[in-house]
């Protein structure tokens, strides 16, 4: 019988798993000297930017929002087509998060449409790099810069993804990471907040817990509302052997996109994603897939197509409905019809198995049954 093979699954050598193990021995398992170390180490990967770990990749963009001055009464301006974190967090923090399109091609949202949606109540863009694939930088500042926007990047996805040669994180605004189990490292829940200034470290800090700052012996004040988005010391232990496989990790996801573009049957007329082997760290492999009518207006494939692929032996993932169109959205009045791209792309995308212990005729095996299912 063959295996099962899901659409993500880490690759976690003995070492770590080791290392791990050391940790939850030495009793000291909550924040303590792995969380320093492995910011640290995340640090070194920002080009020395001061970066602080969390407990999640949606704490870290919580507290970025606040850094930034994010609050009641506010708008900050995001794509509809990812996690519904990115925008739950604007809520969490008392704004209003303002939807904008999505660019077809990129997946990512329309750059061109941005400044229409600016308002005197707009403090922040929320950016997203959705599969890894970034969102323009170069545009996105300019455009920053040019409205006195604050920008909190949701790297999420694209850990380890460049822009014209840098590594994301080494500049720009807030960034935003996260290390869940599905992303390319993982400390199997976590996140990370770069700071573009040391003077927030302070606010950051007492931000993620509880609003504590210490000193002296015993001191101890409260000034500030904080949440409890601490990283563990074993979270951090995982991260720190998952980080000098980090290049490896990529290197090989590339080669399976390649792979993907090389072996899928462009007769099943599915959108392919971008084939950018530059910039991408290619955190997801996903296609959209053919609707039933020209006009979208018959259910989409896909529940059959995650169905049929499932009973072949294959994990299909759904990455990401678009978010306007939930429930707690539409009673802030946003509706159907508005964010034509994102809506159609969010009922028919369709992210395929792509992790770096996958061979290459995993890839083939994917193609084959995809072909099968859908012709």
């Amino acid at each position: 019988m063959t295996d099962y093979l899901p659409f993500a699954r880490p690759l976690i050598d003995e070492e770590t798993i080791a290392g791990v193990a050391e940790v939850l021995r030495s009793g000291w398992i909550t924040s303590g000297p792995q969380v320093k170390a492995f910011e640290a180490a995340l640090s070194r990967l920002c080009g020395g930017r001061t970066v602080r770990s969390f407990s999640s990749g949606t704490a870290a963009l919580e507290v970025g929002l606040r850094l930034a001055g994010v609050g009641a009464g506010h708008e900050v301006i995001t794509t509809p087509l990812s996690w519904v974190a990115t925008a739950n967090v604007v809520l969490e923090v008392g704004a209003r998060p303002v939807f904008v399109d999505i660019d077809p091609r990129t997946r990512n949202i329309d750059l061109e449409k941005i400044e229409a949606a600016v308002t005197p109540a707009t403090r922040a863009l929320i950016p997203v790099d959705l599969a890894g694939l970034p969102v323009d930088r170069d545009r996105l500042y300019s455009i920053s810069r040019r409205r006195s926007l604050r920008v909190i990047e949701d790297a999420a996805q694209s850990f380890g993804a460049r822009w014209r040669g840098r590594a994301l994180g080494t500049f720009g605004d807030l960034v935003a990471f996260s290390f869940h189990a599905n992303k390319n490292i993982t400390t199997a829940e976590g996140g990370a907040l770069v700071l573009p200034d040391d003077q927030l470290i302070s606010l950051c800090e007492k931000l993620r817990l509880q609003g504590v700052a210490r000193f002296g012996e015993d001191g101890m004040e409260v000034d500030v509302i904080g949440g409890k988005f601490n990283l563990t010391d074993v979270a951090a232990r995982l991260g720190l052997g998952q980080l000098p496989h980090l290049q490896e990790f990529m290197d090989r996801r590339r080669d399976l996109a390649r792979r993907y573009f090389e072996r899928w049957d462009r007769a099943l007329e599915c959108e392919l994603p971008l084939e950018d082997f530059e910039n991408s760290n290619w955190h997801m492999f996903q296609v959209v897939l053919p609707e039933r009518s020209e006009h979208g207006r018959e259910p989409s494939l896909r529940a059959d197509f995650i169905r049929r692929m499932r009973e072949a032996g294959i994990g299909v993932g759904v990455h990401y409905p678009a978010m306007h169109l939930f429930a707690l959205y539409r009673r802030l009045g946003w509706r159907a019809g508005q964010f034509p791209h994102a809506e159609r792309i969010g009922r028919s995308i369709a992210t395929l198995p792509l992790f770096s212990a996958m061979s290459d005729d995993d890839v083939t095996r994917v193609c084959e049954a995809a072909r099968k299912v859908l012709k």
